[in-house]
């Protein structure tokens, strides 16, 4: 199979195989008006299958979200026809309004407006924990 490459926009390479609908979703992907490619289960010597989206435009990412999802994405910015920057993600220290709290106490439920704040608790284990009310959140499935 062959997919053209991005003359200007941004590639998201090396997603775990199966993650890349999320990130469609919670790009809002499906909102943009240039071409989307998403390939899965592309064959990768570095993690045996990978997922990849080609985004034919320049976009804002939220990066902690990605970085959430998969620290391993590779984010490339690709400016006529030639890579200008790359970006290596990793777990962030602080997630806002990526994660929900699951306290129904939490003042995040209780009051509108409140961003929902996660600071990372435990990276080995991918534990995010409430700023407001400490209640732990673990690894994204």
């Amino acid at each position: 199979m062959n997919i053209d490459g991005v003359t200007t926009g941004i590639v998201l390479d090396h997603i775990q195989a199966g993650k890349s609908m999320e990130i469609y979703k919670l790009l809002e992907l499906d909102q943009l008006e240039c071409s989307v490619a998403i390939i899965q289960n592309a064959v990768s010597t570095k993690y045996g299958r990978k997922d990849i989206i080609k985004i034919d435009e320049q976009i804002e990412l939220d990066f902690d979200a990605l970085g959430y999802i998969d620290p391993n994405i590779t984010v490339n910015l690709v400016k006529d026809g030639k890579l200008e920057k790359k970006e290596h993600l990793e777990l962030p220290q602080i997630l806002t309004n990526v994660l929900t709290c699951k306290n129904p106490r939490c003042i995040t439920t209780e009051e509108r407006g409140v961003a929902q704040r996660f600071y990372l608790a435990d990276k080995e284990k991918r534990a995010y924990r409430c700023a407001y009310c400490d209640v732990e959140h673990t690894e994204h499935k």
